[in-house]
C-alpha cells in the first residue's frame, strides 16, 4: 500500500496531536510541515522527520505529491485555507471550529461539493472510545427516545491568551474554543436533531486575570495579558425540531471551586454520563440502578481519541467514504455558536 503523504499547515500547539498521531500510522508519511514562523516549522520538521518546510501554504498546496493535509491554524485563516485545499485537489482535516462565520462555513461546503475531496471536521470528541460506546448504546434503544442534555466545560483560570483571546483570529472566546466540543458531542449522540433556536449569554467581567499567582495554566505561544478581547463565559439554550433541548455553559475564566466538564443526557430509558466518568443510568426490577461499564478509561482519552480520528481521516481518503465529522455538520455547529453570539449581543432568542 502507498504511503498517503501528508502536509501539516500550522506548527502550533494542537498540531503536535497531528503530528504524533500520523506517524503512528503505517499508511501516512508525514511529508511537510508549513508555519509562518519558519523556526517553528524548522522544528517540527527535526523531531518528526519531515523532507519538506514551507512558509507560504500556498506553495506547500502546490506540491503535487502531497495527499492530504491537516490544517492546524487560526479560526479566521480555516476557510480561505481549507477552501484553497480542495481546489488543489487535497484531502482535508480541519481543525474545530470550521471557520468564524456561517458564510465561510457555506463557502468551503460548496467547494467540498465542486472539488469532490474528503473534508473532516476536527471534533475529536467524536472519536474517543467511550463516545462510540454510548453512541452504539444509543442506536441500540438503550436509553430510549433522547429529549435533554447538558454540558459544562467551566475553567477557573484558563485563558491561554494570544490568538485564543483575540476575536479577530479566534472568533469569540471559550465558547467557540471549548464549548464546540461539549456541544458537539451532545448533539451527535443526540442524533444530530435539527437545532431550531438559541438563546445565549456571554459575559465580559474578568479578563485574563494576569494578576493570578498560584495556579498555573495553559499559555499560548504568543501570550500577551494586555490583548483580550473574548467573552469570559458563555451559557446557551438549544431547542431542537424534535422537541429535545440541550443546556451548556463554559468558561475561560470564573470564580468557581473547581474546573468542571460535564456531559450528561437523558433519555425516557435510561441515561448516561459521559464525562466526568462514564456511567449509565437505567431501570432493573423497579429499581434506579447506575451501570459503570468496564472500559479502560473512565473519561476522554485525548491520545487514543486523536489517533483514531486520524486513523478515520486517511480511511475516508483512499476510499472516499463520508466522515463520521462532515463539513455538512460544521455548517451546522457555525449556525449554533453563531447564533448563540448574536443572540448574546441582541439579548433575544435567534431562530436558526
Amino acid at each position: 500500500m502507498n504511503k498517503l503523504k501528508i502536509g501539516v499547515i500550522g506548527a502550533g500547539s494542537i498540531s503536535d496531536m497531528h503530528f504524533e498521531s500520523y506517524s503512528k500510522q503505517a499508511d501516512a508519511q508525514l511529508f511537510a510541515v508549513c508555519d509562518l514562523n519558519r523556526t517553528r516549522a524548522e522544528e517540527k520538521a527535526a523531531k518528526y522527520g519531515i523532507a519538506q518546510i514551507y512558509t507560504d501554504y500556498n506553495e506547500l498546496l502546490a506540491n503535487p505529491e502531497i495527499d492530504a493535509v491537516s490544517i492546524c491554524t487560526w479560526n479566521n485563516t480555516h476557510a480561505e485555507i481549507s477552501i484553497a485545499a480542495l481546489r488543489a485537489g487535497k484531502n482535508v482535516l480541519v481543525e474545530k471550529p470550521l471557520c468564524k462565520t456561517v458564510e465561510e462555513a457555506n463557502r468551503i461546503q460548496e467547494a467540498v461539493r465542486e472539488s469532490g475531496k474528503t473534508l473532516q471536521v476536527g471534533f475529536v470528541r467524536r472519536y474517543d472510545a467511550n463516545a462510540q460506546l454510548v453512541k452504539q448504546f444509543i442506536d441500540n434503544g438503550t436509553l430510549g427516545e433522547l429529549y435533554y442534555a447538558k454540558a459544562s466545560c467551566l475553567r477557573r483560570l484558563g485563558n491561554p491568551g494570544g490568538w485564543f483571546a483575540d476575536v479577530e483570529r479566534s472568533g469569540g472566546g471559550p465558547l467557540i474554543d471549548i464549548g464546540v466540543h461539549v456541544i458537539d458531542l451532545c448533539w451527535y449522540l443526540m442524533g444530530r436533531p435539527k437545532p431550531i433556536s438559541v438563546s445565549g449569554n456571554t459575559y465580559n467581567k474578568l479578563g485574563n486575570r494576569p494578576n493570578i499567582r498560584n495556579l498555573s495554566f495553559y499559555q499560548a505561544a504568543d501570550y500577551d495579558a494586555a490583548h483580550n478581547t473574548v467573552e469570559d463565559m458563555a451559557n446557551a439554550l438549544i431547542r431542537f425540531e424534535n422537541g429535545a433541548s440541550l443546556l451548556v455553559d463554559v468558561s475561560f475564566t470564573l470564580h468557581a471551586k473547581k474546573d468542571e466538564i460535564a456531559v450528561k443526557l437523558y433519555g425516557d430509558k435510561g441515561g448516561v454520563e459521559v464525562e466526568p466518568e462514564l456511567l449509565f443510568v437505567t431501570e432493573m426490577q423497579d429499581t434506579i440502578v447506575n451501570v459503570a461499564p468496564q472500559v479502560d478509561a473512565k473519561s476522554l482519552n485525548v491520545v487514543d481519541a486523536f489517533n483514531n480520528e486520524i486513523k478515520h481521516f486517511l480511511e475516508c481518503c483512499r476510499t472516499g467514504n463520508t466522515p463520521i465529522s462532515p463539513v455538512e455538520d460544521g455548517v451546522t455547529m457555525m449556525k449554533i455558536l453563531c447564533g448563540i453570539y448574536e443572540s448574546a449581543a441582541s439579548g433575544r432568542e435567534i431562530s436558526l
